[in-house]
């Protein structure tokens, strides 16, 4: 009989117990999938506890752990920290130099652990100023730094392996395992305290809601590591005994899913609307009878309805459209991608029904760092799918709305806190139920809808509300819109500042015979842009109430990225940032004066 699973690192140790596999996981290097067994994965992870006992590593200890891709390394590290009581630290790669030196000295960081050069050069300006810091270990051969695999060697020795098994022992499961700083899109990263228990319960609450089976069935993990979304979907894959790839970066995603074949992967919503632009592209470029048909199988896949509720004519329709059109669509993505669960952002209705129409599945789910992060998710066997929504809660998970419209939720994956700040953790806490921040409403059959951003939900001059979020997704809806950031408050009407989809608009100009410019300020100052963007803005402010459609815009230059600090690592718009950023453009909006 197998061990109970308590504590983070039993996920490893449970697949050795049940499954044993060969490829555990898989990491691409120097253009080859090298595979590391169970076996070698938890012999490693033995290694590292005992090198940095050796090192002085004591438990309660922070071990930070940067890396730009996905990989190997970092779940073998995970397990290595984790079994001796120590606390690991993930911290994006992408923030700035000052936010580096804010958690590592917040966090009290003693080793870090980073991927690549470019992250040693930000570890090395901040270093001076990190008291704490005792040492920097690097996954690649970095000239000057030291590397990962010295601690690996240190524990080859395994005459402190006793004392391994005996810290690992006293480890509980409401002990600290992770502090996560969020990456959120206003203010100073917040260190979000989860325990063993918190993600373990929200791994075996979670799993009888995915698709996974045992054996052959190959996921592939991409997003960012240091979220706690695709962190806990790890250890739920190690527990399923299911293979897990590294993808390279969002820059290789198209070809590591041809090269994996996966039948499962997360997604956020931007990569989903990226993938479907790239189709509709395509698509346009058609002639004749193919752009006929293609068409027909898109309109019929966005009136998609789960459980046959379009009739027997739809479904028949259906099979055929899969036959002709939608085949090709799986065929571009692996040809065995089956399932995509998608968080961190709202979905698009839309992309949920036509990529479920074409046989590959959309999870919708909700959560936050602070929940470990599942909350709820959808589910397409037993009735609990609905389009629209992010599904019911999972077990053990209670999610009641307050008077004010906002979501609270109750269960065993609320975190601990907020690191080193009681006073604000006590701000979102009522009894056992934390504050998400978020508004939304239950239906009668227990799906829960999300109907904005508590925050970010503001009041024009006229005392309307107007929920940004709304009118963000409907907007972004159109290929010639990449981002988007609806501003208003306290002014007489809403606007927005939104960066282009650069690439679509001069296809469209060239099509149009219009003047192309490969200078984005240009392109963004040509008035028929400026028009063609309007018709855009126009058709989407159709589906709301006057007194809150976008009356004026102003177009960027730029592209909004996680590098220049626009977007967080999840492709949500940092809205003080972006605000901040563009101060002048919003003062042109609203006629203010410098």
């Amino acid at each position: 009989m197998s061990k109970e699973i308590t504590r983070l690192f039993d996920f490893a140790h449970y697949q050795l117990e049940n499954f044993n596999l060969d490829k555990a996981l898989n990491t691409k290097v120097n253009g080859e999938w090298i595979s590391t067994s169970t076996k070698e994965y938890i012999a490693k992870a033995n290694a590292i506890s005992r090198g940095l006992l050796k090192l002085g590593v004591k438990p309660g200890d922070k071990i930070g752990i940067i890396s730009s891709t996905n990989r190997t390394e970092w779940n073998i590290l995970d397990v290595g920290i984790l079994q001796i009581g120590a606390t690991n630290i993930p911290i994006y790669p992408t923030i700035s130099k000052e936010d580096y030196e804010y958690i590592f000295n917040h966090a009290e960081i003693t080793h870090c652990f980073l991927s690549d050069i470019e992250l040693y050069n930000k570890a090395i300006a901040i270093r001076d100023n990190v008291p704490t810091l005792k040492e920097i270990y690097s996954f690649d051969e970095i000239e000057g730094c030291k590397n990962w695999n010295e601690v690996l060697e240190l524990g080859k020795d395994e005459s402190n392996q006793p004392e391994v098994e005996n810290l690992k022992e006293n480890v509980k499961s409401s002990d600290l395992a992770t502090i996560i700083y969020t990456s959120g899109t206003t203010g100073q990263p917040k260190g979000v305290m989860l325990s063993h228990n918190n993600i373990v319960s929200n791994v075996l609450d979670s799993y009888p809601r995915l698709p996974l089976t045992p054996g052959d069935m190959k996921v592939l993990s991409f997003l960012p590591l240091c979220h706690i979304f695709e962190r806990m979907l790890l250890y739920l894959y190690q527990y399923a005994g299911i293979s897990i790839y590294f993808g390279e970066g969002m820059d290789k995603i198209g070809d590591n899913i041809k090269e994996v074949n996966p039948s499962f992967m997360s997604v956020v919503p931007r990569l989903l609307e990226k993938i479907y632009d790239g189709i509709i592209t395509k698509g346009s470029d058609l002639t004749g009878i193919k752009k006929i048909l293609f068409f027909w199988a898109v309109d019929l896949g966005l009136k998609y309805k789960p459980y046959g509720e379009n009739g027997w004519f739809y479904e028949k329709q259906l099979v055929l459209a899969n036959k002709l059109i939608f085949s090709k669509w799986r065929e571009a993505l692996g040809g065995n991608l089956k399932t995509m669960v998608s968080g961190s952002a709202a979905l698009q209705p839309r992309l949920a029904r036509v990529f479920t129409a074409a046989k590959m599945q959309i999870m919708e789910g909700y959560g936050l760092t602070e929940t470990s992060p599942v909350t709820s998710v959808n589910m397409y066997k037993d009735n609990f799918m609905r389009i629209g929504t992010v599904g019911k809660p999972i077990d053990n998970v209670e999610v009641k709305i307050a008077q004010d419209g906002e979501i609270l939720i109750k269960g065993p994956n609320i975190m601990l806190g907020y690191y080193k700040d009681p006073e604000k953790t006590a701000s979102v806490m009522t009894g056992d139920y934390f504050h998400t921040g978020d508004k939304g409403e239950i239906d009668t059959d227990g799906f829960i809808k999300i109907t904005g951003r508590k925050k970010e939900i503001f009041k024009t001059s006229g005392g309307k509300y107007v929920v940004p979020a709304l009118l963000e997704n409907e907007m972004k809806q159109s290929r010639f819109i990449e981002q988007i950031l609806v501003i208003g408050e306290g002014q007489k009407m809403p606007a927005a500042i939104i960066q282009p989809n650069f690439e679509f608009l001069r296809k469209w100009a060239r099509k149009h015979h219009e003047p192309v410019s490969e200078n984005n300020q240009d392109l963004i100052e040509n008035p028929h842009s400026i028009k063609r963007i309007q018709k855009e803005l126009d058709k989407g402010n159709k589906n709301f109430a006057k007194w809150e459609t976008i009356k004026r815009f102003e177009l960027t230059p730029d592209v909004w990225g996680i590098d220049n600090g626009l977007l967080t690592p999840t492709m949500k718009p940092k809205r003080d940032e972006i605000q901040k950023k563009y101060q002048h453009l919003y003062n042109k909006i609203y006629e203010i004066k410098d």
